[in-house]
């Protein structure tokens, strides 16, 4: 390994080395491509091209086999890793070619290191070695300068080639060289990050402006209903709601938010952190479902540098950076059983030990979580640990779903389509009976399924406003009737599907309770679906089609379920199918 003294140290006894090294053709060749790299990193393009482009150019004039600059973020974890010939997608093949102790060792002691031949240096372990290609019969030098932002070290430039007398002689040379260079490259990727931060900062800007364009534009009374913390609605299930939150906000116990999915919990969850004392520190979430239990006790707890493989450096979990602050832990009732035992100690005590480390740390973090699981029932079966659940259901908020605030359905729909407007630059509005569809939607989905029906029809709407025809459940096509199929018969708590009738047809469908009379054959005809003592002869088949089509949807397509809400057997509802013609859904 050698040190890189400056050429001002150099004692003066201390030639410079002979041969070509001292010659002038290769000062030349590379005041020539620092010039020629100056001029890529100036010129406008992304900066993983650019880096690349960088690496490509540097092996005209430095005798190398590989090349590579790797970013790390502010948190010290890779954020790009480029060399030669980069392409979308390929940084963790570059990344899997650096030597893991070597990078550490740079970043560590800010300096170069540089190192004749790897095999002899015990900073390069067997795995580096065999990344670097080296072996006995094949010695290989490598160098490696730390890229500067000001003072932090924020990357490295590295490069390996196979040893020989004339590379052995440039080692140093090289090295000063390279080191010029990544100085080159950390100007340049702190101005790409400055602007990268201006640009969030001025797009914040405009959406923040159009926001309030838009709510100037808006009538009065709706305005009004427009509720802080962008929860909408003024139905009683909502105001109520709204109260509870007010009230919750003031103190700091632990809040447990229960409700189907999409009624917005995490909306509930920043309201009740800007409402409370804590609203000017974080508030952080964490989706506990979406990680697996290694994952997540690195994320909430953070680890420390060399925990476990790709751990480069210290990190802060959700509870260190939610300090002072709001935690929400959203689907709280998936994580693991051993999981729960560590998470229990951190909820009583708000202590921990990061991943990798005896020490303890203290923090002052409200938490917030939520789930739509039955956690009750997940205790009686043993699934769910009784002390936790009692530890995160302090406070219960029970968030009601869509079909208890139907009234809030139309400024939601309003609300939904004004920001599909604006994000397309679109003028669309709702008619009369595109609200009546609405109303009359089971929306098993809640919120979130209102949502994304009024982003698929304003998408497919060809006019200047969405009608009934618009959607896609008033031509039998509306894919809920999957989710309504297991929740008629197995979740009879969940709203029941309402039928998607065209709109010339006036005959209700019969409820379940309402008694029916069989089919009965008359002059060979399909007579009646109806109640006892009404008969349809031949001449009102089009409204019996209807009714079965009906009955069909409702039930998700299932004829078992079709025929019990006509009051027939499953022969008789198959008759009336292949009667009419009917082509069976399959989902």
């Amino acid at each position: 390994m050698l040190d890189i003294p400056s050429s001002r140290e150099r004692p003066a006894s201390q030639p410079e080395p002979e041969g070509k090294l001292s010659g002038e053709p290769l000062r030349e060749s590379a005041l020539t491509g620092i010039f020629e790299i100056s001029k890529i990193l100036t010129a406008p393009c992304r900066l993983e091209v650019t880096l690349a482009n960088v690496v490509g150019l540097l092996q005209s004039f430095v005798q190398m086999r590989h090349g590579i600059v790797s970013l790390f973020d502010e948190d010290g974890m890779p954020d790009i890793t480029v060399g030669a010939g980069w392409s979308e997608g390929s940084d963790e093949r570059y990344r899997m070619r650096l030597p893991r102790k070597a990078i550490d060792q740079i970043i560590a002691t800010d300096r170069p290191l540089v190192v004749e031949n790897v095999a002899a240096e015990p900073v390069f372990s067997a795995a580096d070695r065999e990344v670097l290609g080296a072996s006995d019969d094949m010695p290989v030098s490598f160098i490696g300068v730390p890229i500067r932002i000001d003072l932090k070290v924020v990357g490295t430039l590295t490069v390996d080639r196979i040893r020989d007398d004339r590379s052995s002689l440039r080692l140093e040379y090289d090295a000063r060289l390279l080191a010029m260079i990544a100085n080159l490259v950390g100007q340049t990727v702190k101005l790409h990050r400055l602007f990268a931060c201006d640009r969030e900062r001025l797009m914040a800007e405009k959406d923040r402006l159009q926001k309030q364009v838009l709510e100037l534009r808006q009538p009065a009374r709706e305005r009004k209903k427009l509720h802080a913390h962008g929860i909408i609605g003024d139905s009683p299930a909502l105001r109520g709601l709204l109260e509870k939150i007010a009230v919750v906000a003031r103190s700091n116990s632990t809040v447990l938010l229960r409700g189907e999915s999409g009624t917005g919990k995490e909306l509930v969850a920043k309201a009740i952190h800007e409402s409370s004392s804590r609203a000017r520190r974080p508030f952080v979430k964490l989706n506990c479902a979406a990680l697996p239990e290694t994952v997540l006790e690195s994320e909430l707890f953070g680890h420390e540098k060399g925990a476990f493989t790709g751990a480069f450096s210290s990190r802060k979990g959700r509870f260190e950076l939610a300090d002072k602050g709001t935690l929400f832990l959203d689907e709280i009732g998936e994580i693991s059983a051993s999981f729960q035992a560590k998470l229990l100690r951190v909820l009583q005590e708000q202590e921990f030990e990061r991943v990798g480390s005896n020490q303890t740390v203290k923090v002052d973090v409200r938490v917030i979580a939520a789930t739509n699981k039955n956690l009750e029932e997940a205790v009686a079966r043993s699934e769910f640990r009784a002390d936790l659940y009692y530890r995160i259901s302090v406070v219960p908020l029970l968030l009601p779903p869509l079909r208890e605030r139907r009234s809030d359905i139309p400024l939601l729909a309003r609300e939904f389509l004004r920001n599909f407007n604006n994000e397309n630059g679109r003028t669309l509005t709702l008619e009369a009976s595109a609200i009546d569809v609405l109303m009359n939607c089971g929306f098993p989905g809640n919120v979130r399924e209102l949502e994304n029906c009024i982003e698929r029809t304003a998408t497919l709407c060809a006019g200047s406003s969405i009608v009934r025809s618009d959607f896609a459940c008033c031509h039998g096509q509306c894919l809920s009737a999957m989710l309504w199929k297991g929740t008629s018969d197995e979740r009879p708590d969940q709203p029941a599907p309402m039928p998607s009738v065209p709109a010339k047809s006036t005959i209700p469908l019969p409820q379940p309770s309402q008694p029916t009379q069989p089919i009965q054959s008359v002059g060979g005809e399909l007579a009646s679906l109806g109640p006892p003592g009404t008969v349809l002869v031949s001449g009102a088949r089009i409204a019996d089609r209807e009714r079965v089509i009906a009955a069909m949807e409702r039930s998700g397509w299932v004829q078992a379920k079709a025929a019990r809400l006509l009051g027939l057997t499953p022969r008789q509802i198959g008759y009336a199918l292949r009667k009419y013609g009917i082509e069976i859904k399959r989902f």
